[in-house]
């Protein structure tokens, strides 16, 4: 944790000329943006294997017609055609996950009165007018929604909502552009409904995190969208979607 709150502190020194008293901010955002960067390589390949998975889609609906009665002889035959197309099924996932370290270590970082034994000199930062330890609840009782701090939360929400508008529709989009795969899974139905909504729930998230991790938050969840755009150009949007 001394480690880290070190490199947040000389990211924002170096940053002071151009920020000043939201030097610390921006030095989040940036620290966000580099490990982003480190897992990029790692979102291109969940790319080509969505990509493959969706040319790979006529042939695991030929193996589940062909295995219908036997589950484990489609389950072997999939993972067997997987592995001769070289394409892995959970590589969507490891972006993600080698995300959450980083966003925890933000939020203990300024939820911490004490760091290494020494008082936290972080939590007295702030983006304009809101500390970047207080929470939504805290701008609320300090000037409310309309507030110096209050209004921070306000852009940030007005952001998130944005990216998860575009976020939704583009999934939608995508699940509509897919190629059917055959009788779909039990369950999948709700999930395929519910999927495009998740997006939303950043909402939640930056309300009740420490501003610094809601600030992590909104600068990764922007670039996921950015990047998806990016990296998903090439991918068929059905006309349909469009509307």
């Amino acid at each position: 944790m001394s480690v880290f709150a070190t490199l947040v502190e000389q990211l924002a020194d170096l940053l002071q000329p151009l920020f000043a008293a939201s030097a610390t901010a921006a030095a989040i955002v940036v620290f966000t943006a580099l490990v982003r960067l480190a897992v990029h390589p790692l979102s291109r390949a969940a790319a080509r294997g969505q990509k493959s998975r969706t040319r790979l889609a006529p042939r695991l609906a030929e193996l589940r017609t062909k295995h219908a009665r036997n589950p484990e002889r489609l389950q072997k035959a999939t993972l067997e055609l997987y592995a001769k197309e070289k394409v892995s099924p959970m590589a969507g996932c490891l972006p993600s996950l080698l995300q959450v370290p980083a966003f925890f270590l933000m939020y203990h970082l300024f939820s911490s009165a004490e760091i290494g034994g020494e008082p936290n000199g972080l939590l007295g930062h702030s983006l304009f007018d809101a500390p970047l330890g207080d929470r939504w609840t805290d701008a609320l009782a300090h000037g409310g929604v309309f507030g110096g701090a209050g209004l921070v939360y306000l852009a940030l929400f007005a952001i998130v909502a944005a990216v998860a508008t575009f976020n939704y529709r583009r999934t939608k989009q995508q699940m509509a552009a897919a190629p059917a795969t055959g009788e779909p899974l039990p369950g999948m139905g709700a999930m395929t409904e519910v999927m495009p909504l998740l997006s939303f729930l950043t909402l939640a998230t930056v309300a009740v995190v420490p501003l610094a991790a809601a600030l992590y938050v909104v600068t990764s969840t922007t670039w996921t969208a950015v990047e998806r755009v990016f990296l998903y150009r090439d991918m068929p949007v059905p006309a349909a979607a469009l509307m």
